[in-house]
């Protein structure tokens, strides 16, 4: 007994004589400017500003009003035209637009009027999006400037779309798309869908993906119905299931590298959050001058499903 606690006894003075005071030197927060722009084909650029926020501070929705941007100065660019986009806000919003800009803020559009939510975009079809032209954008605020550059590239439309029913299920399954790749170029993409009827296009669970380990190849890949996810009147068993004779609108974007690496970063940080065995994400911008996020060109390509095997 004796032997073992003099045992003991060394060893717990080892792993004292062992251990190391660690100090981590954390930079401190410094606000960024964060751009989230957009153009698509035959559509009006539309370009949000916000200001990043402190990993510490709140989370609740009057900090997130808050840090929208008004008042900046806004230009797109084709090369042949240059257009200052105007400032729409959704206290003020000309009339049909409300579901476009509740989709667009993450608010029910019956509440859209209570706050002041701006967005810079243009009526002037003159700098709306068009395959193969690339357009540059120009943010000035608070005395700084940022600049971004996005081409829109031809779009590659699906082969075919087909639906499957699931199981044992005889009304219930999932959406199916062909998709034939170009060969030997790069091509990345983003998948959205809707149901008939509905004003905005949905996400998939990861919209983004590219040719990386498909080029030039000819492939078949199904998804859910996410929306039913959040359904309070659908069943836990059925969720995630197009119903039979749902007709179903895809929405299949190409978008050029620099864009996907920012949005294949983004996700991938947010479907890591939380995990203490995750590789640490930084999210890259192909914005220039010091700002956060990211101005991409769509070029979408568009096929109706109606669900029957």
């Amino acid at each position: 007994m004796k032997y073992t606690l003099i045992l003991l006894s060394l060893f717990s003075l080892f792993l004292s004589a062992c251990s190391k005071e660690v100090k981590i030197d954390i930079p401190g927060y410094e606000q960024q400017v964060v751009i989230d722009g957009s153009i698509e084909t035959d559509a009006p650029p539309l370009v949000l500003l916000s200001k990043s926020n402190d990993i510490y501070s709140p989370t609740n929705l009057d900090a997130y009003l808050e840090n929208f941007i008004s008042g900046a100065i806004v230009t797109v660019s084709n090369g042949l035209t240059t257009v200052q986009l105007d400032e729409i806000c959704t206290d003020n919003l000309p009339a049909g637009t409300e579901e476009i800009a509740a989709g667009i803020f993450g608010i029910p559009a019956a509440e859209l009027a209570n706050f002041h939510l701006c967005a810079y975009t243009s009526f002037n079809t003159d700098i709306w999006g068009q395959v193969g032209k690339t357009y540059n954008l120009t943010v000035t605020f608070d005395g700084k400037t940022y600049t971004s550059s996005t081409t829109i590239l031809q779009s590659t439309p699906p082969v075919n779309m087909f639906y499957k029913l699931s199981g044992s299920f005889t009304d219930k399954g999932y959406s199916w798309v062909t998709l034939n790749d170009p060969p030997n170029q790069y091509d990345a993409y983003k998948l959205q869908y809707k149901r008939s009827g509905k004003p905005q296009f949905e996400d998939v669970w990861n919209p983004f993906f590219d040719d990386q380990f498909f080029d030039g190849k000819t492939f078949d890949f199904s998804f859910d119905d996410k929306t039913t996810y959040d359904d309070p009147n659908v069943p836990d068993n059925v969720k995630g299931y197009f119903n039979l004779g749902d007709t179903v609108i895809l929405k299949l974007s190409k978008l050029d590298r620099s864009a996907y690496e920012f949005f294949e970063k983004k996700y991938n940080q947010l479907f890591n959050a939380g995990n203490p065995f995750s590789t640490p994400t930084n999210v890259p911008t192909n914005i220039k001058g010091g700002a956060l996020g990211v101005w991409v060109g769509y070029s979408p390509a568009y096929d109706t499903l109606v669900c029957i095997p």
